[in-house]
């Protein structure tokens, strides 16, 4: 790792004020959940707009899709280098920066024409952006803020998205089936712009900036200088990591994680049940009701992660997902919402992100002080398998006619992750989390 030579600022010693009040750390999740709740609300839009976009330019689903592809890959591979941009810059820039970009690539596009500039602002512009708010922005918060109850923390933060989208989706459907899609564009512009004071004005980089020791930890721990080249060092620690068989079970499992869940049913189940005869809005909310239960299940999936073997965690995770992908076609045969799909909204949801936090325990377990940075790697593994099936969805769609194929690859899928989380072997010395 190559620093800078320069001396680290001035360390503040630690704080003796407060003793007994809520550690600072919780006010610092606070902030960073609404924010990753803010720049969720882009992440609700594509799979509204691929019908109103089809019927208004023509363009096929594939190449609809073509473009969220390259929304979900930039979001994974910008990921590992955005958080070494916060080693470097801190994580207040780094942010504020990601959510105006997010702005500004969805407020463009009320005036796009060509697929091409849907490819520019949709694509490039919130694909940079949104890398920059990914689970690796979680991951770096938990890393430098908490020596304790980080698998509660990192599920906490991963289920903020989810509360985003539960926020997000039921408005936006309803913007776009009586304002068309224009002025959810630019809802989503407006959120993520509303946030950015928050996290200028109240997300701190450190616990030094404060005075604070990391919750939980021993000892004060001194704010580290920032650290020069932020693009070879996350190069460096994929060489270093590449060379290890965790590294590609790890990013073979999350990459699967993507494909079922970005890739899958947050691009593909509204057009999927619209095919059927239901309603946008009715779909939308039925997506939405998957964010609720992932909120349950992600914080749930971090208290387990605490106490319990990640490895069996994901297995577990990775096989009742599978099977629940495989019941969906026979669910998508009717127009209206019948109990069989409302019990697969609950069973689907709660499992939807639960896999983050034992991935994240992994990273850590493995990799140390470059987790947060082999995470981002392992994360954009997650968004290529996403903007894969994202893509090939779409022209599985205009190819069979209907996304079937998809729903039942997706499931088997599902079950090589699985079998690939049990042969994670645990690093020498290892414990499972406790309490």
């Amino acid at each position: 790792m190559t620093q800078t030579s320069e001396a680290p600022a001035a360390v503040q010693q630690p704080s003796k004020r407060g003793r007994g009040r809520v550690h600072r750390a919780w006010f610092v999740a606070a902030v960073t959940f609404v924010t990753i709740i803010g720049a969720a609300a882009f992440r609700s839009v594509p799979g509204l707009l691929i019908d109103p976009l089809h019927d208004e330019f023509g363009w096929s689903r594939g190449t609809i899709g073509a473009a969220v592809s390259v929304n979900l890959a930039l979001y994974g591979l910008t990921a590992p280098f955005a958080a070494a941009l916060m080693d470097r810059f801190g994580i207040r820039r780094v942010v504020a920066v990601a959510l105006t970009v997010i702005a500004l690539g969805s407020g463009l596009t009320v005036w796009m024409t060509a697929a091409w500039q849907l490819m520019l602002c949709w694509g490039l512009l919130v694909g940079l952006g949104s890398g920059s708010m990914a689970l690796a922005f979680a991951a770096t918060v938990t890393n430098r803020w908490f020596t304790e109850r980080r698998g509660l923390v990192s599920g906490i933060l991963t289920a903020a998205s989810a509360s985003g989208q539960l926020i997000f989706l039921p408005l936006l459907s309803w913007i776009v089936d009586r304002y068309e899609w224009r002025p959810a564009a630019v809802t989503v512009a407006l959120a993520a712009l509303a946030v950015v004071p928050f996290v200028w004005l109240l997300l701190h980089d450190h616990p030094a900036d404060v005075g604070q020791k990391p919750y939980g930890a021993a000892e004060f721990v001194p704010k580290p200088a920032p650290v020069r080249g932020a693009a070879r060092r996350t190069v460096s620690v994929l060489l270093s990591a590449a060379r290890t068989g965790p590294f590609w079970l790890l990013a073979g499992t999350f990459a699967i994680c993507g494909a079922s869940t970005n890739g899958l049913i947050q691009t593909h189940f509204v057009p999927a049940a619209h095919d059927h005869g239901m309603p946008i809005t009715a779909a939308a909310s039925l997506l939405a009701v998957i964010g609720v239960f992932d909120v349950v299940g992600t914080i749930a999936s971090g208290w387990f992660t605490d106490r319990f073997d990640a490895r069996r965690l994901l297995a577990v995770y990775y096989s009742l997902r599978g099977v629940s992908l495989m019941f969906l076609p026979l669910l998508l045969v009717t127009p209206s919402v019948q109990p069989p799909m409302i019990f697969f909204i609950v069973f689907y949801g709660l499992d939807w992100v639960a896999t983050v936090p034992p991935t994240l325990a992994l990273c850590r377990e493995q990799y140390g002080e470059d987790s947060a940075i082999v995470f981002g790697w392992v994360l954009a593994s997650h968004q290529v398998g996403a903007a894969l099936v994202a893509f090939l969805g779409g022209v599985a769609r205009d190819t069979f006619g209907s996304y079937d194929v998809v729903w039942y690859a997706s499931g088997a899928l599902c079950a090589v992750a699985a079998l690939m989380a049990l042969v994670i072997r645990r690093r020498p010395g290892a414990v499972t989390a406790a309490v």
